[in-house]
């Protein structure tokens, strides 16, 4: 039997009704032109390219021409901020984020930081949250840009961005926000919500992996540089040929999502509270987040005195992780569990579970009696 996976963070199955609009897009009698052909086979795949994209805008009550199609949020997030910083530095060349963004952001700043940029790194405090009086001190008037992840991909934590964006705006500054992690599991409203620029991704929301969209607000309009050119696709933003299967597969996602997400996000929070109440008993064992500030899906624990990475391999009934999936390959204590003040002991004894679609009850009894059983022969 395959181990049961709680790995949700790290990526999702692709749902089958997915799947099946995929493939209605490969093979010869189904779409398979090019979008960016004239005739016949290239228009019909224009309209499936168009639909998708207004299935993911209308997921994030978006304008359809705010949606950008990249490879995944990681080019997302570099397009986001190499473009407004490549564009707009005469007006300023300061940044901010967090010390707890994913390395997708974190390693862009300090790719721009060796271009003369400067770039200020929050800590957070100690529930991983942006303390907002320190964002205000923070900003500058050459601050151009500033990059706060929306849910944090290792602890769940939630950011108050609602209130970020307000002080951003405030400074005349651009907001980029990375929402991989919350799209799917927290509304989103960009009419309402004073955000520039947010990144997504398709496979951490039963979609196929190598597709994401960024949205990149017209009024007032966010100009980009672009990091990709070519043949001018995505109106000179993001050249190369459009993957219709990729894209309607990401749409599809959405629609469904859109049509099932409170019910969804609802069921899941009682599958990771279930878990929680069923391994709280164990000796010493905590949370790495306040659970009024986590998502839905996002568990991470400490075991202190068990090493996590020996935990996982008493434990191969389970697929989980002791972090980012990005970072798992690196032993060192996580960065973001680091900048939240949590000690590289306790760090290296935490473990991440997330849930998901999938995910049953039967699987929660399950693993969470094999965790406690491995738990106490560490003892």
């Amino acid at each position: 039997m395959k181990p049961i996976y709680l790995d949700y963070a790290a990526t999702t199955p692709v749902d089958l009704r997915v799947i099946t609009a995929m493939m209605q897009c490969l093979g010869v009698d189904g779409v398979f032109g090019n979008p960016a052909s004239s005739h016949f086979y290239g228009q019909e795949a224009v309209q499936k390219v168009d639909m998708a994209r207004q299935q993911v805008a209308s997921l994030i009550n978006a304008e359809s021409r705010e949606i950008v199609w990249t490879s995944g949020a990681t080019e997302s997030n570099n397009l986001a901020i190499q473009g407004v910083a490549n564009f707009y530095q005469n007006r300023g060349k300061h940044i901010i984020t967090m010390k707890t963004e994913h390395k997708a952001v974190l390693d862009v700043c300090r790719f721009l930081e060796k271009r003369g940029f400067e770039v200020s790194y929050l800590a957070p405090n100690k529930d991983g949250l942006l303390e907002l009086e320190g964002l205000k001190k923070a900003l500058r008037p050459d601050t151009l840009l500033v990059s706060i992840m929306y849910v944090n991909n290792e602890t769940g934590v939630i950011q108050p961005i609602e209130q970020i964006a307000e002080i951003v705006k405030a400074n005349g500054s651009f907001l980029h926000v990375d929402a991989a992690q919350a799209l799917g599991k927290l509304p989103i409203n960009l009419q309402k919500l004073a955000v520039d620029l947010m990144s997504f991704s398709a496979h951490k929301i039963y979609g196929p992996k190598g597709v994401g969209a960024l949205f990149v607000r017209r009024r007032p309009v966010v100009r980009l540089q672009a990091l990709i050119h070519g043949g001018g696709h995505e109106n000179g933003l993001r050249s190369g040929t459009l993957a219709t299967h990729q894209l309607v597969g990401m749409g599809e996602a959405c629609a469904i999502l859109q049509e099932n997400m409170s019910k969804e996000v609802a069921y899941i929070q009682r599958l990771k509270d279930s878990f929680w109440q069923k391994i709280q008993h164990l000796s010493g064992v905590g949370r790495n987040s306040d659970i009024a500030h986590a998502a839905c899906h996002i568990l991470n624990v400490y075991f202190p005195g068990i090493d996590s990475d020996l935990l996982m391999k008493a434990l191969p009934q389970l697929a989980m992780s002791a972090g980012s999936a990005c970072t798992s390959l690196v032993v060192e204590p996580s960065h973001v569990l680091q900048a939240m003040g949590i000690s590289d002991a306790l760090a290296h004894s935490s473990l991440r579970f997330s849930f998901g679609r999938y995910t049953t009850q039967a699987d929660i009894d399950l693993a969470s009696d094999l965790l406690s059983d491995a738990c106490k022969k560490f003892v």
